[in-house]
Protein backbone atom coordinates (compact mmCIF):
# COMPACT_ATOMS: atom_id res chain seq x y z
CA UNK A 1 0.00 0.00 0.00
CA UNK A 2 1.42 3.58 -0.75
CA UNK A 3 0.72 7.02 0.09
CA UNK A 4 -0.84 6.06 3.48
CA UNK A 5 -1.66 9.14 5.73
CA UNK A 6 -2.53 8.94 8.77
CA UNK A 7 -4.20 11.79 10.45
CA UNK A 8 -6.04 11.64 14.13
CA UNK A 9 -8.57 13.62 15.14
CA UNK A 10 -10.95 14.11 17.86
CA UNK A 11 -14.62 13.84 17.17
CA UNK A 12 -16.73 16.78 17.83
CA UNK A 13 -18.80 14.44 21.17
CA UNK A 14 -15.99 13.33 23.54
CA UNK A 15 -17.90 9.53 24.64
CA UNK A 16 -17.18 10.27 28.64
CA UNK A 17 -18.34 7.08 30.68
CA UNK A 18 -19.80 9.76 33.55
CA UNK A 19 -20.44 6.51 35.59
CA UNK A 20 -16.98 5.35 35.67
CA UNK A 21 -15.48 8.51 35.55
CA UNK A 22 -13.53 7.22 32.29
CA UNK A 23 -13.09 8.94 29.21
CA UNK A 24 -12.96 7.31 26.01
CA UNK A 25 -12.00 9.26 22.59
CA UNK A 26 -12.76 8.27 19.71
CA UNK A 27 -10.50 9.04 17.18
CA UNK A 28 -10.19 9.08 13.02
CA UNK A 29 -7.89 7.95 10.63
CA UNK A 30 -7.99 8.34 6.85
CA UNK A 31 -5.91 6.36 4.39
CA UNK A 32 -5.54 7.10 0.22
CA UNK A 33 -4.62 3.82 -1.90
CA UNK A 34 -3.75 4.93 -5.34
CA UNK A 35 -3.02 2.73 -8.86
CA UNK A 36 -3.65 3.54 -12.24
CA UNK A 37 -6.64 1.91 -12.80
CA UNK A 38 -8.11 3.51 -9.03
CA UNK A 39 -7.86 5.76 -6.33
CA UNK A 40 -9.36 4.71 -2.91
CA UNK A 41 -9.74 6.79 -0.12
CA UNK A 42 -10.89 5.76 3.23
CA UNK A 43 -11.92 7.29 6.55
CA UNK A 44 -12.88 5.49 9.79
CA UNK A 45 -12.76 5.61 13.64
CA UNK A 46 -9.64 3.54 14.84
CA UNK A 47 -10.31 3.43 18.00
CA UNK A 48 -10.97 -0.21 19.29
CA UNK A 49 -13.32 0.04 21.60
CA UNK A 50 -15.49 -2.83 23.27
CA UNK A 51 -19.12 -2.28 22.92
CA UNK A 52 -18.42 0.24 20.63
CA UNK A 53 -18.27 -0.10 16.67
CA UNK A 54 -15.81 0.41 13.58
CA UNK A 55 -17.06 2.17 10.56
CA UNK A 56 -15.70 2.87 7.21
CA UNK A 57 -16.44 5.19 4.97
CA UNK A 58 -14.60 4.29 1.42
CA UNK A 59 -14.67 6.46 -2.32
CA UNK A 60 -13.47 4.81 -5.44
CA UNK A 61 -12.67 6.59 -8.49
CA UNK A 62 -11.76 5.55 -11.39
CA UNK A 63 -10.08 7.77 -13.83
CA UNK A 64 -12.02 8.65 -16.89
CA UNK A 65 -9.12 7.44 -19.00
CA UNK A 66 -9.04 4.50 -17.82
CA UNK A 67 -11.75 2.75 -19.71
CA UNK A 68 -14.13 4.36 -22.35
CA UNK A 69 -17.12 2.53 -20.87
CA UNK A 70 -18.69 3.30 -17.65
CA UNK A 71 -16.11 0.99 -15.00
CA UNK A 72 -18.02 -2.01 -13.55
CA UNK A 73 -19.50 -1.54 -9.77
CA UNK A 74 -17.18 -3.08 -7.40
CA UNK A 75 -17.70 -4.61 -4.16
CA UNK A 76 -15.87 -4.93 -1.44
CA UNK A 77 -15.99 -6.27 2.02
CA UNK A 78 -14.47 -5.33 5.73
CA UNK A 79 -13.53 -7.82 8.44
CA UNK A 80 -11.58 -7.70 11.45
CA UNK A 81 -8.31 -9.56 12.60
CA UNK A 82 -6.44 -10.28 15.50
CA UNK A 83 -2.60 -10.34 14.27
CA UNK A 84 -2.13 -13.53 15.81
CA UNK A 85 -5.22 -15.12 14.63
CA UNK A 86 -5.88 -16.77 11.02
CA UNK A 87 -9.89 -16.34 11.05
CA UNK A 88 -11.54 -13.01 11.34
CA UNK A 89 -13.41 -11.79 13.99
CA UNK A 90 -16.22 -10.03 12.73
CA UNK A 91 -16.96 -9.31 8.85
CA UNK A 92 -19.18 -6.83 6.90
CA UNK A 93 -20.46 -5.74 3.18
CA UNK A 94 -20.03 -2.31 2.08
CA UNK A 95 -22.87 -0.65 0.74
CA UNK A 96 -23.59 2.50 -1.43
CA UNK A 97 -24.28 5.56 0.30
CA UNK A 98 -26.24 7.09 -2.91
CA UNK A 99 -23.87 10.11 -2.21
CA UNK A 100 -21.59 9.60 -5.44
CA UNK A 101 -22.68 12.41 -8.55
CA UNK A 102 -20.09 10.83 -10.88
CA UNK A 103 -20.61 7.84 -12.75
CA UNK A 104 -16.89 7.19 -12.41
CA UNK A 105 -16.96 7.54 -8.71
CA UNK A 106 -18.62 4.88 -6.04
CA UNK A 107 -18.85 5.93 -1.80
CA UNK A 108 -19.56 2.87 0.05
CA UNK A 109 -19.98 2.64 3.90
CA UNK A 110 -19.79 -0.15 5.89
CA UNK A 111 -19.72 -0.65 9.88
CA UNK A 112 -18.98 -3.74 12.70
CA UNK A 113 -19.48 -4.17 16.03
CA UNK A 114 -17.57 -4.64 18.46
CA UNK A 115 -17.91 -7.12 21.22
CA UNK A 116 -18.23 -5.72 24.75
CA UNK A 117 -15.78 -8.88 25.69
CA UNK A 118 -13.46 -7.62 23.40
CA UNK A 119 -9.93 -8.14 25.15
CA UNK A 120 -6.99 -5.90 24.48
CA UNK A 121 -4.17 -7.36 21.81
CA UNK A 122 -3.00 -6.27 18.46
CA UNK A 123 -5.82 -5.89 15.99
CA UNK A 124 -6.35 -4.73 12.31
CA UNK A 125 -9.11 -3.95 9.69
CA UNK A 126 -8.77 -5.59 6.26
CA UNK A 127 -10.31 -4.21 3.23
CA UNK A 128 -11.16 -6.46 0.16
CA UNK A 129 -12.13 -4.69 -3.03
CA UNK A 130 -13.67 -6.78 -6.11
CA UNK A 131 -14.18 -6.38 -9.70
CA UNK A 132 -16.41 -9.12 -10.92
CA UNK A 133 -15.22 -12.23 -9.44
CA UNK A 134 -11.89 -10.87 -9.07
CA UNK A 135 -9.46 -9.53 -6.48
CA UNK A 136 -8.61 -5.93 -7.18
CA UNK A 137 -7.12 -4.91 -4.05
CA UNK A 138 -6.66 -5.15 -0.41
CA UNK A 139 -6.20 -2.87 2.20
CA UNK A 140 -4.85 -3.24 6.06
CA UNK A 141 -5.86 -0.63 8.22
CA UNK A 142 -4.34 -0.02 11.89
CA UNK A 143 -6.08 -0.11 15.04
CA UNK A 144 -5.66 1.16 18.58
CA UNK A 145 -7.41 -0.82 21.55
CA UNK A 146 -8.89 1.03 24.48
CA UNK A 147 -10.11 -0.56 27.20
CA UNK A 148 -13.81 0.53 28.80
CA UNK A 149 -15.19 -0.78 32.26
CA UNK A 150 -18.81 -2.03 32.84
CA UNK A 151 -20.90 -2.19 35.87
CA UNK A 152 -21.77 -5.09 37.48
CA UNK A 153 -25.78 -5.47 38.92
CA UNK A 154 -28.06 -7.90 40.88
CA UNK A 155 -31.79 -7.29 40.09
CA UNK A 156 -34.33 -8.76 42.62
CA UNK A 157 -37.25 -9.92 40.92
CA UNK A 158 -40.70 -10.27 42.39
CA UNK A 159 -42.84 -13.53 41.08
CA UNK A 160 -44.49 -11.79 38.10
CA UNK A 161 -41.44 -11.18 36.34
CA UNK A 162 -39.39 -14.06 37.58
CA UNK A 163 -42.38 -15.51 35.87
CA UNK A 164 -41.84 -13.48 32.66
CA UNK A 165 -37.90 -14.16 32.57
CA UNK A 166 -37.98 -17.79 33.02
CA UNK A 167 -40.77 -18.06 29.87
CA UNK A 168 -39.80 -20.77 28.02
CA UNK A 169 -43.11 -20.80 26.06
CA UNK A 170 -43.58 -21.40 22.11
CA UNK A 171 -44.92 -17.97 22.35
CA UNK A 172 -42.21 -16.28 23.41
CA UNK A 173 -39.90 -18.78 21.26
CA UNK A 174 -41.62 -17.09 18.53
CA UNK A 175 -41.47 -13.89 19.46
CA UNK A 176 -37.57 -14.07 19.73
CA UNK A 177 -37.19 -15.97 16.34
CA UNK A 178 -39.36 -13.23 14.50
CA UNK A 179 -37.24 -10.41 16.22
CA UNK A 180 -33.77 -12.34 15.58
CA UNK A 181 -34.97 -12.42 11.37
CA UNK A 182 -35.53 -9.33 11.63
CA UNK A 183 -32.22 -8.53 13.18
CA UNK A 184 -30.33 -10.40 11.11
CA UNK A 185 -31.69 -8.60 7.95
CA UNK A 186 -28.70 -6.42 5.79
CA UNK A 187 -30.92 -4.78 3.10
CA UNK A 188 -28.35 -2.52 1.19
CA UNK A 189 -31.05 -0.59 0.21
CA UNK A 190 -32.17 0.69 3.49
CA UNK A 191 -29.99 3.51 3.48
CA UNK A 192 -32.15 6.00 5.48
CA UNK A 193 -29.79 7.69 7.96
CA UNK A 194 -26.48 8.89 7.75
CA UNK A 195 -26.30 11.85 9.93
CA UNK A 196 -25.79 11.70 13.80
CA UNK A 197 -28.44 10.01 16.02
CA UNK A 198 -30.66 11.94 19.00
CA UNK A 199 -31.55 10.35 22.28
CA UNK A 200 -35.26 9.36 22.14
CA UNK A 201 -35.50 10.94 25.19
CA UNK A 202 -34.83 14.45 27.12
CA UNK A 203 -33.71 12.60 30.18
CA UNK A 204 -30.45 11.98 31.23
CA UNK A 205 -31.17 9.74 34.21
CA UNK A 206 -29.83 6.42 33.90
CA UNK A 207 -31.09 3.68 35.27
CA UNK A 208 -29.09 0.97 33.74
CA UNK A 209 -26.36 0.99 30.98
CA UNK A 210 -25.56 -0.86 28.10
CA UNK A 211 -23.22 -3.72 28.43
CA UNK A 212 -24.35 -3.94 32.40
CA UNK A 213 -23.82 -7.54 33.52
CA UNK A 214 -26.39 -8.59 35.32
CA UNK A 215 -27.46 -11.15 38.12
CA UNK A 216 -31.35 -11.53 38.25
CA UNK A 217 -32.41 -12.95 41.33
CA UNK A 218 -35.65 -14.70 41.11
CA UNK A 219 -38.35 -15.38 43.73
CA UNK A 220 -37.70 -18.62 43.82
CA UNK A 221 -34.36 -18.32 45.36
CA UNK A 222 -32.46 -19.22 42.15
CA UNK A 223 -31.01 -16.89 39.97
CA UNK A 224 -29.47 -16.12 36.54
CA UNK A 225 -26.68 -13.86 34.39
CA UNK A 226 -27.38 -11.94 31.56
CA UNK A 227 -25.81 -9.14 29.56
CA UNK A 228 -27.60 -5.77 28.98
CA UNK A 229 -28.19 -4.59 25.66
CA UNK A 230 -29.25 -1.11 25.59
CA UNK A 231 -29.84 1.65 28.62
CA UNK A 232 -32.48 2.68 30.39
CA UNK A 233 -33.72 5.95 31.30
CA UNK A 234 -35.85 6.25 34.66
CA UNK A 235 -38.97 8.44 33.26
CA UNK A 236 -42.41 8.46 34.17
CA UNK A 237 -44.94 6.49 32.24
CA UNK A 238 -46.42 8.25 29.70
CA UNK A 239 -43.16 10.19 28.71
CA UNK A 240 -42.50 10.61 25.01
CA UNK A 241 -40.50 8.64 22.95
CA UNK A 242 -39.24 9.61 19.74
CA UNK A 243 -37.16 8.22 16.73
CA UNK A 244 -33.75 8.67 17.29
CA UNK A 245 -32.95 8.60 13.52
CA UNK A 246 -34.78 8.86 10.04
CA UNK A 247 -36.23 4.85 9.14
CA UNK A 248 -38.28 2.64 8.57
CA UNK A 249 -41.53 0.98 11.37
CA UNK A 250 -39.92 -2.82 10.85
CA UNK A 251 -41.79 -4.24 13.96
CA UNK A 252 -44.31 -2.87 16.85
CA UNK A 253 -46.07 -5.04 18.76
CA UNK A 254 -46.35 -6.73 21.94
CA UNK A 255 -43.38 -9.11 23.36
CA UNK A 256 -44.04 -11.13 26.59
CA UNK A 257 -40.64 -9.97 27.88
CA UNK A 258 -40.36 -6.42 26.43
CA UNK A 259 -43.91 -5.48 26.44
CA UNK A 260 -44.99 -3.13 23.63
CA UNK A 261 -42.17 -2.86 21.50
CA UNK A 262 -40.74 -0.93 18.12
CA UNK A 263 -37.35 -1.67 16.10
CA UNK A 264 -36.93 0.62 13.75
CA UNK A 265 -34.55 0.46 10.25
CA UNK A 266 -31.61 2.81 9.42
CA UNK A 267 -28.68 1.23 7.54
CA UNK A 268 -28.71 -1.68 6.30
CA UNK A 269 -27.93 -4.03 9.04
CA UNK A 270 -28.43 -1.25 12.02
CA UNK A 271 -32.03 -1.00 13.63
CA UNK A 272 -32.70 1.12 16.95
CA UNK A 273 -35.22 -0.86 19.43
CA UNK A 274 -37.66 0.63 21.99
CA UNK A 275 -38.71 -1.32 25.21
CA UNK A 276 -41.67 -1.27 27.44
CA UNK A 277 -44.06 1.14 26.37
CA UNK A 278 -46.97 2.20 27.30
CA UNK A 279 -48.49 3.24 24.06
CA UNK A 280 -47.37 2.78 19.99
CA UNK A 281 -47.92 5.69 18.35
CA UNK A 282 -46.75 3.87 14.43
CA UNK A 283 -47.02 0.58 12.64
CA UNK A 284 -45.27 -1.58 11.07
CA UNK A 285 -44.19 -0.13 7.43
CA UNK A 286 -44.35 3.58 8.82
CA UNK A 287 -41.40 5.83 8.10
CA UNK A 288 -40.27 8.40 10.16
CA UNK A 289 -37.87 11.36 10.99
CA UNK A 290 -35.63 11.99 13.45
CA UNK A 291 -36.98 13.42 16.31
CA UNK A 292 -40.59 12.14 14.94
CA UNK A 293 -42.96 11.03 18.49
CA UNK A 294 -43.13 7.28 18.15
CA UNK A 295 -44.26 5.98 21.79
CA UNK A 296 -45.17 6.55 24.87
CA UNK A 297 -42.95 5.12 27.95
CA UNK A 298 -43.94 2.69 30.39
CA UNK A 299 -43.77 -0.66 32.05
CA UNK A 300 -45.11 -2.96 30.18
CA UNK A 301 -43.59 -6.70 29.83
CA UNK A 302 -40.45 -7.72 32.16
CA UNK A 303 -39.84 -4.31 34.28
CA UNK A 304 -39.13 -3.69 37.93
CA UNK A 305 -40.90 -0.15 37.56
CA UNK A 306 -41.45 3.02 34.88
CA UNK A 307 -38.30 3.16 32.01
CA UNK A 308 -37.52 3.78 28.02
CA UNK A 309 -35.38 0.86 27.34
CA UNK A 310 -33.48 2.24 24.24
CA UNK A 311 -31.00 -0.36 22.39
CA UNK A 312 -29.40 -0.37 18.74
CA UNK A 313 -28.05 -3.48 17.06
CA UNK A 314 -25.64 -3.59 14.10
CA UNK A 315 -25.31 -6.95 12.31
CA UNK A 316 -27.71 -8.77 15.30
CA UNK A 317 -25.28 -7.57 17.99
CA UNK A 318 -25.69 -4.75 20.53
CA UNK A 319 -23.81 -1.95 20.45
CA UNK A 320 -23.68 1.29 23.01
CA UNK A 321 -25.97 3.48 21.55
CA UNK A 322 -24.22 6.78 22.52
CA UNK A 323 -21.93 5.71 19.70
CA UNK A 324 -24.37 6.46 17.32
CA UNK A 325 -24.73 9.84 18.51
CA UNK A 326 -21.13 11.32 17.17
CA UNK A 327 -21.03 11.67 13.19
CA UNK A 328 -19.89 8.08 12.81
CA UNK A 329 -20.74 7.93 9.55
CA UNK A 330 -18.55 10.49 8.43
CA UNK A 331 -21.25 12.48 6.50
CA UNK A 332 -19.94 15.93 4.96
CA UNK A 333 -15.98 15.19 6.22
CA UNK A 334 -13.62 15.69 3.11
CA UNK A 335 -11.42 12.65 3.16
CA UNK A 336 -10.10 12.92 -0.16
Amino acid sequence: MKNIKKIFVVLLLLQIEALFGQAITQTTSTAKYQEEDCNIYLIYNDSLVPGDAIFVRMMIQTPKTHKKDKPLEKQATLQLYRKSKTKPIESGVFYSTGKSKKATNQEMLCGIPLSSFLEKDDYYLLITVKEGNDSVKEINLPLTFQARKFNSETIPLDSTNTAIKTDNSSARAAQIEKLNEILATVNADAVNALKPMVSPTTSTRYTSWFGDRRVYAYSNGKSSTSLHYGNDYGIPEGSEVKACSDGKVVLAEWRNSTGWSIVIEHLPGLYSLYYHLSEMLVKEGDTVKTGDLIAKSGKTGLATGPHLHWEMRLNMSAVRPEFFLTNFTFEGVNYY
